[in-house]
């Protein structure tokens, strides 16, 4: 009960109002003679006597107080600190959820998601952050398309169900957990705990900013690549507390830790706009930027942001052949444009930054159109018999790992290898640049990473459970439901718990391909970035018939 609903106390009533009521009362009377009056003046002095000694006995009196001997209470003991306990398996979620067509009560999911404000906490629509056009699968690129169509629309954009009423209900309609979320919160703890004052994550040296014991691991200094590699771990770790809806402007627990790590990018980004020396560690960190401006449109930020983006678009890969010199691009390699050497794994980053650029309404020139003929010429060279791929339930395909334009010759190791076979790559990417649930390329990839890269047991390759989590989330269906029911629990069961510096964080052991050079950090982030995949972008379905 507020303040304002509590009864007021008699005692305070002023003392005029109690002898105005007396006054009144005597004047509704009639006369009865003088013995009457006396005594009922003297009962109102008398009353009127006791109010003043009740009133002015209360207040502290002016005379100093004798002095007082103190005698000193040893505390209590500390209470030891419970660590998170909640992050148990939860075999059978029940989530009381509607059809996917309608909208989720917000009640319905019982999830402790931190809410940035009184308003959003009370508003279930989705916030608008990104623009509507860059939502997941949409087929909008240049600057043209989304200048056309304005910034919002009215929609909540690429990044609106990361908050409010419109996380609870993404958490409910993908298939997120209670335990799920309190995973996702401690992997953010843990990354808090790691960073360094100057706002980076090192990927060597990370132990030490912990206060926590038993103390983790600390990195390896022979593969950790040194400061590039600082770059992308601090780029990394901005995306899981961005991806969990945290800014850097809006109230919430991790202001400050997100605010730090977008100063250090921004400290380290050269004149001419790079971060890193490579295409793998400024496209991440460049993405970081982009998402922390599409959802806040903060002025500072947009700034270095858009010279990321100058700089992915510089060293993109052109087509010689192209009869348009401005339509000509392809790929990325890891520094200069080579279109005999078009990097997936690194052209996968880069089409990430462009799309994150475009939700914040940053101009991404033509590199979307151009990544959109890199993946189709890409997959159909890895793919010679592409054409007879007709039924998307069944259907599989691959996708290389490099892809030379000049001869239209791939690399790509058997299906099943942990090395060289970007089919999750190529998925993700089918997704960003247009291509819905039901087209042959997207299912026959998916179909692919089901049977050939499903993660039945935690460590696995996390760098391929990224990008299928995503692409599988937005293929949707009962694909997803099959892969979200074994790799959510699988993460949150393999999660360390309760165990001082390691507390939240997931062993890189046996991860395979970059997890296993980069250590602990990048395998947090990896397994934190799929845990958000329910509210990270938001699921846009199979696309209309009548408009293929």
């Amino acid at each position: 009960m507020s303040q304002e609903e509590l009864p007021e106390n008699p005692d305070e009533v002023p003392e005029d109002e109690l002898l105005e009521e007396g006054a009144e009362e005597e004047d509704n009377r009639q006369p009865s003679g003088a013995p009457a009056w006396f005594i009922s003046v003297a009962v109102h002095a008398l009353f009127a006597l006791i109010f003043w000694a009740v009133v002015f006995a209360a207040r502290e009196p002016e005379t100093e107080l004798p002095p007082m001997k103190v005698t000193t209470i040893d505390p209590p003991p500390k209470k030891e600190e419970k660590k998170d306990q909640e992050r148990a398996i939860e075999n059978k979620v029940d989530l009381n959820v509607a059809e996917a067509d309608t909208q989720a009560p917000v009640n319905n999911l019982n999830v402790p998601v931190e809410e940035k404000t009184t308003s959003e906490e009370e508003n279930d629509a989705e916030v608008n952050k990104g623009r509507e056009e860059a939502v997941a699968s949409s087929e909008t690129g240049s600057t043209g398309a989304f200048m056309a169509i304005g910034a919002g629309g009215g929609s909540a954009g690429m990044f609106g169900s990361r908050s409010g009423g419109g996380k609870r209900r993404a958490l409910a309609k993908g298939g997120g957990s209670r335990a799920s979320e309190s995973a996702v919160d401690a992997a953010l703890r843990w990354f808090k705990r790691h960073q360094s004052p100057n706002g980076m994550w090192d990927v060597e040296k990370y132990p030490v900013n912990c206060t926590e014991t038993p103390k983790c691991e600390p990195g390896s200094a022979g593969n950790s690549g040194g400061s590039d590699a600082n770059v992308a771990m601090t780029g990394y770790a901005v995306l899981c507390f961005l991806g969990a809806g945290y800014d850097h402007k809006t109230p919430n627990k991790y202001k400050t830790t997100v605010q730090k790590g977008l100063e250090y990018l921004r400290s380290v980004q050269k004149a001419d706009g790079l971060m890193g020396s490579r295409n793998y560690e400024h496209a991440v960190a460049t993405m970081a930027l982009a998402e922390a401006y599409a959802m806040t449109n903060d002025p500072d930020i947009k700034g270095a942001a858009q010279n990321g983006i100058k700089v992915v678009l510089a060293r993109q890969s052109k087509d010689a052949k192209a009869a348009d010199a401005q339509y000509s691009g392809l790929g990325w390699d890891y520094v200069d444009p080579k279109p005999e050497r078009n990097d997936s794994s690194v052209t996968g980053w880069n089409v990430m930054a462009l799309k994150s650029g475009l939700a914040g309404g940053l101009n991404v020139g033509n590199g979307m159109e151009g990544a959109k003929k890199w993946l189709e010429r890409a997959w159909k060279a890895s793919n010679k018999d592409w054409a007879k791929l007709s039924d998307p339930y069944t259907a599989t395909s691959s996708f290389p790992y490099t892809w030379d334009a000049t001869s239209d010759q791939v690399d790509i190791n058997p299906p099943g290898s942990d090395g060289k076979d970007m089919a999750p790559v190529g998925a993700l990417c089918a997704v960003f640049l247009g291509h819905h649930a039901g087209d042959i390329m997207l299912e026959s990839l998916c179909n692919h990473v089901m049977k050939y890269q499903f993660p039945a047991a935690y460590p696995c390759n996390t760098y391929y459970m990224y990008y299928n989590t995503l692409a599988v989330f937005q293929a949707g269906g009962d694909r997803w439901k099959k892969w979200n029911d074994t790799v959510r629990d699988m993460l949150v069961n393999a999660q360390r718990k309760g165990e001082g510096c390691f507390d939240g964080s997931w062993n890189w052991e046996g991860t395979k391909f970059h997890g296993s050079d980069h250590g602990r950090i990048l395998s947090t982030a990896y397994c934190c970035l799929c845990l958000e995949v329910y509210y990270r972008y938001k699921q846009v379905g199979a696309a209309d018939p009548a408009k293929k």
